[in-house]
């Protein structure tokens, strides 16, 4: 059995350091080379690209990493179980993060789709573990849970985004039939584990937000019509998940935001 130290150990100080440093190194990534991840985007598009004022979401999600960074590391929040549980994910994840940018950017799509994965898996299992933890309150539902719902709600869309650029990019069609069927299938897909998520999580709002705007955004980037079909029936089935999570919850406002 593990017991957990009430008071702030040298392992809650590093974690708290290392998690800030990533938190600021990932923007820095992205600001210096995000831009040209969107010319390989195009490069190796699908019916699965989303419109490029989607990736405008960065901005709240890079924000609410940062707040959840300064957050964490408060004199009364650092030696809290749910840090200690989600604080080496989190910091593998900005690692997955600015990697991947590094890696998609040059073009190296093999890599990057390990490094997104990566970055599924830790951001992810960081917000299932928040999940199971209710919030003490305003404040850590605004600088921390919103910002990670946000984070895994767009990483779970923008891992089949960049799995169909892969695809292309070791010579599947990006275009025609196949590829538009294959979309649909992986829509379809997405849609059914987002939603398991949504009816069994926490923070969904912000989860399902990020979803939507994703859904949105391939829906509005010119797809195939079956594309843009499958993705409107997406997000009308994940609203409809939010409403009865939140509807039939016994806490509605901890179901809704944390």
């Amino acid at each position: 059995m593990t017991v957990l130290s009430p008071h702030t150990t040298r392992a809650d100080i590093v974690r708290n350091v290392v998690v800030a440093l990533l938190a600021i190194v990932q923007v820095v990534v992205a600001v210096v080379a995000g831009d040209a991840v969107g010319p390989v985007a195009r490069e190796y598009s699908s019916p699965l690209l989303a419109a490029g004022w989607t990736f405008a979401v960065w901005l709240p999600i890079y924000a609410g990493f940062l707040g959840y960074a300064a957050f964490q590391a408060l004199p009364g929040q650092r030696t809290r179980p749910i840090h200690r549980d989600t604080g080496w994910w989190l910091a593998a994840s900005a690692v997955f993060n600015a990697g991947w940018v590094l890696s998609f950017g040059a073009g190296w799509l093999p890599l990057a789709e390990l490094l997104i994965l990566g970055l599924l898996v830790s951001v992810c299992l960081a917000f299932g573990r928040f999940s199971r933890t209710p919030a003490e309150g305003t404040p850590e539902r605004v600088a921390v849970r919103a910002g990670i719902a946000l984070y895994a709600g767009w990483v779970s869309v923008a891992t089949a985004a960049g799995t169909a650029a892969t695809g292309v990019w070791v010579g599947l069609p990006g275009a025609g039939p196949l590829a538009a069927v294959t979309a649909v299938v992986v829509l379809l897909a997405v849609t059914a584990v987002v939603s398991w998520a949504v009816l069994a999580g926490t923070a969904v709002v912000p989860f399902a937000v990020a979803v939507i705007w994703g859904f949105v955004g391939v829906a509005l980037n010119d797809p195939p019509a079956a594309v843009a079909v499958a993705s409107a029936i997406a997000i009308v089935v994940v609203l409809a998940s939010v409403t009865r999570r939140i509807t039939t919850a016994g806490y509605p406002m901890r179901a809704a935001f944390g």
